[in-house]
């Protein structure tokens, strides 16, 4: 059965799953659905068309859902998607979409955000990520899965990061980062393979091949998507044509120091 506390707001149309528990103070709109398990702690807000899955942790205070803050806002029925074993802290601030953006903003599975971050309109991310306090995403920010995003690191709008990167703490994004890459800095720029990523999910020959492929795109002075289309005919390594195929379809471009 589910737990939910008398001094919980909760409009008539909701949807609540089995055993959610609810705390005091929480708000939870009439458009919202709840899934099995989910716990909200005291005074956490549930706005709009949200959709959470199964088995998340909401933390006080956190609010998901309020309308996106876009001045083209005019009120359009937008949706936020959340997936299921999310760990969601406090303060955090998740917006729905955009009619401009597709209208949805879409949360995977078994992501951590930490304390105060913020989840943009239109935004996507996968699953297994990591963003610490108060990371920013601009509107339409697109993550992969495992990525990590260091504390007080706000991602410009349209920026795309790709599986296993890594963005220090402290740095200003405002370019694409392909998978497995390090970026620090403002403005972040690459520096490096996400190694300790890589070894817990890949095999050696695996990262060798990317370590090769690193230096051919960032290292050897040569153009970049020139080097990378190369790479894509020269290389049978799947994790390779990855990092080339990212590379090859930036719009934003990739922000790395030539050599």
């Amino acid at each position: 059965m589910s737990k939910i506390s008398p001094q919980a707001i909760i409009e008539a149309g909701a949807v609540i799953g089995d055993d959610v528990e609810i705390g005091p103070f929480c708000f939870i709109s009439s458009e919202a659905t709840i899934g099995d398990g989910t716990k909200i702690a005291q005074g956490a807000c549930i706005y709009g068309k949200t959709t959470i899955g199964k088995h998340n942790e909401i933390f006080s205070y956190a609010v998901l859902g309020s309308i996106p803050q876009d001045l083209k806002f005019g009120g359009e029925d937008v949706e936020l998607i959340i997936g299921d074993y999310n760990k969601i802290r406090e303060f955090t601030l998740f917006n729905p979409g955009t009619k401009g953006g597709g209208g949805k903003t879409i949360i995977g599975s078994h992501n951590l955000f930490m304390g105060y971050v913020h989840i943009g309109h239109d935004v996507v991310i996968g699953n297994h990520c990591i963003l610490a306090n108060a990371a920013t995403l601009a509107g339409h920010v697109e993550m992969g899965d495992y990525a990590v995003i260091g504390g007080m690191t706000p991602i410009h709008q349209f920026v795309k990061i790709g599986d296993f990167a890594m963005i220090a703490g402290a740095s200003a994004l405002s370019q694409d980062v392909p998978p497995y890459c390090m970026a620090e800095g403002n403005r972040a720029v690459i520096r490096g393979l996400n190694l300790t990523g890589l070894r817990r999910h890949t095999e050696r020959n695996d990262i060798d091949a990317l370590k090769s492929a690193y230096r051919d795109l960032f290292e050897s002075g040569q153009p970049l998507k020139e080097t990378a289309a190369e790479l894509v005919e020269s290389s049978e390594n799947h994790y390779v044509h990855n990092l080339c195929n990212f590379i090859l379809k930036t719009k934003r471009g990739i922000p790395f120091e030539r050599k």
